[in-house]
């Protein structure tokens, strides 16, 4: 069910235009789904077309709010078994004003690339609490630059080697690269804002500093305490508002994974397309700048910042870093190298911050905007 659902999400634009084609008013949602579901499996899953049809019209005849359409699921899909949709169109791929932002904001090329990649499942990525030469074989992974491994195992990741052991935990590979950019060192202070589930704090945590993990959420926070005790990791767990929080510590490595749209995120999450709205972009933003002034406040002299976010919308990532070096001129950027913290090279910007996009690295990873921040040591 799970899987059928992602697969319809994934190609959801190119689904909907072809049924819009073939019916003549919109149905109630419910059919609408039904006929949704019954094309991503049979265009998408490659089940045999007439299996597709008839499991959607079993589906139809299973409610009886939907049994009236049986019919019309019947036919739609049989035509549609006749003329397949394009699945693969990258422009459909993405809700039109998404596409429009992207296209405006990286060109047409680098836009279709970007929409490209939504169609396809992504693979399973892993960090490591310490490097171990023997885990790709075990896992059936392949080793990424930065040290994630990644995998194409499937099925319950609990039950994988090294689990139990706290060896690894899931991260994507591009999620990865902005507690690897910060740069902490053993025994240095380290605070990771916004830091649940947590795959950052243990990133932090494994380079041997002294970390402070802070979230508002009291749930999401238990997760992370639960994968500090399975790596065997230590942080201080704090729940508050990483905009209001009060404490005069000053901290030689700060990370703040802000609030953000989540656009980058839909290899793993589809619906954030189709969830979001324009609105959502320029709200978040405001959140942001607060936080990131927040933070600021929070690294000691000298320090260090990371700002990061997993979205591909500019006013989340580049207007952000404007934004904040006018209003803090204590701070500047301390530019990302090539290569480095495990970016593709084609992420890093010409002012050293990393615009990691989902095509830039073989096989896919998140949408991410990661740049470090220096503080002057006056």
């Amino acid at each position: 069910a799970r899987a059928l659902t992602l697969a319809a999400l994934r190609h959801l634009g190119p689904i909907d235009r072809a049924l819009e084609a073939r019916l003549a008013k919109p149905p109630p949602e419910a059919v609408k789904n039904t006929l949704r579901l019954g094309a991503a499996l049979a265009f998408a899953m490659g089940a045999p077309a007439y299996a597709a049809v008839a499991a959607s019209v079993d589906l139809a005849a299973a409610s009886a709010a939907t049994r009236p359409f049986k019919g019309l699921v019947n036919a739609v899909l049989r035509k549609l078994t006749h003329e397949p949709p394009n699945l693969a169109d990258p422009e459909a791929l993405a809700p039109s004003w998404l596409f429009a932002r992207w296209r405006a904001a990286y060109g047409e090329d680098t836009a279709r690339a970007i929409a490209a990649v939504i169609a396809t499942e992504p693979a399973t990525d892993l960090s490591l609490k310490a490097a171990d030469p023997t885990l790709a074989g075990v896992l059936e992974a392949e080793s990424l630059a930065g040290g994630t491994l990644r995998t194409a195992k499937r099925g319950d990741v609990s039950a994988w080697p090294g689990f139990d052991d706290g060896t690894w935990w899931v991260q994507d590979a591009n999620a990865a690269v902005p507690a690897r950019l910060l740069d902490a060192q053993p025994g240095q202070t380290a605070l990771d804002l916004c830091a649940a589930p947590g795959g950052k704090t243990l990133q932090l945590a494994a380079t041997g500093a002294s970390v402070t993990a802070l979230d508002r959420s009291a749930a999401r926070l238990e997760r992370l305490k639960e994968n500090l005790e399975r790596t065997g990791l230590a942080a201080e767990i704090i729940t508050a508002d990483a905009a209001t929080w009060e404490d005069p510590r000053r901290f030689e490595a700060v990370l703040l994974d802000a609030p953000c749209s989540a656009t980058g995120t839909f290899r793993r999450n589809p619906d954030v397309l189709w969830a979001a709205k324009p609105g959502d972009i320029a709200a978040l933003a405001g959140v942001q700048a607060r936080m990131l002034d927040a933070a600021a406040a929070k690294v000691a002299p000298g320090g260090r910042l990371v700002y990061c976010v997993c979205s591909l919308e500019p006013e989340e990532g580049e207007a952000q870093t404007t934004g904040f070096l006018a209003r803090h001129p204590e701070f500047r950027i301390e530019p990302a190298l090539p290569g480095e913290a495990g970016a593709p090279e084609a992420s890093l910007t010409p002012d050293g911050a990393l615009r990691l996009l989902p095509q830039h690295r073989a096989g896919g990873g998140d949408g991410f905007y990661a740049v470090r921040f220096r503080r002057t040591p006056q």
